[in-house]
């Protein structure tokens, strides 16, 4: 069988190689840098969720008559919240400590993400916050 001089179908596989590459190792990149911001977010929650708690056991009891019943401030829930942040080896702070009523401490905590594969390209990292709140179990 003769070939055609128009149909000429010798070439390299090679460019497509490389798109197909570049297109597998940015889907990669991507999942790895999701799947570390989902965790990331994941213990700045965790860390929120036990800064409140703590908050939550910063009250004073006040007597009033013969009933004594707890009273959260909010420098007893700054205090706890502190403590707690400070303990863990997060690097994050506390944004916010606060008694919201008599009985629930609201805590916000921040930290910075860097992403794991492409740091260079994000030097500040992104900034990430979380709020929980608690209710002291003594009213």
């Amino acid at each position: 069988m003769r070939m055609m001089p128009g149909n000429n179908d010798d070439g390299s596989i090679l460019p497509l190689l490389l798109g197909y590459v570049v297109i597998a190792l940015a889907a990669i990149t991507v999942c790895v840098c999701a799947t570390d911001l989902h965790i990331a977010q994941k213990r700045l929650d965790s860390l929120a969720d036990s800064a409140a708690l703590a908050g939550a056991d910063g009250f004073t009891l006040v007597v009033d008559g013969d009933a004594v019943h707890a009273v959260l401030t909010d420098e007893g829930v700054l205090e706890q919240a502190v403590a707690i942040v400070d303990a863990v080896s997060l690097p994050s702070t506390v944004v916010s400590a606060s008694a919201a009523d008599d009985s629930t401490a609201r805590v916000t905590v921040a930290a910075a993400w860097h992403p794991p594969l492409i740091s260079p390209f994000v030097p500040d990292g992104i900034r990430l916050e979380a709020t929980a709140s608690s209710r002291t179990a003594l009213r």
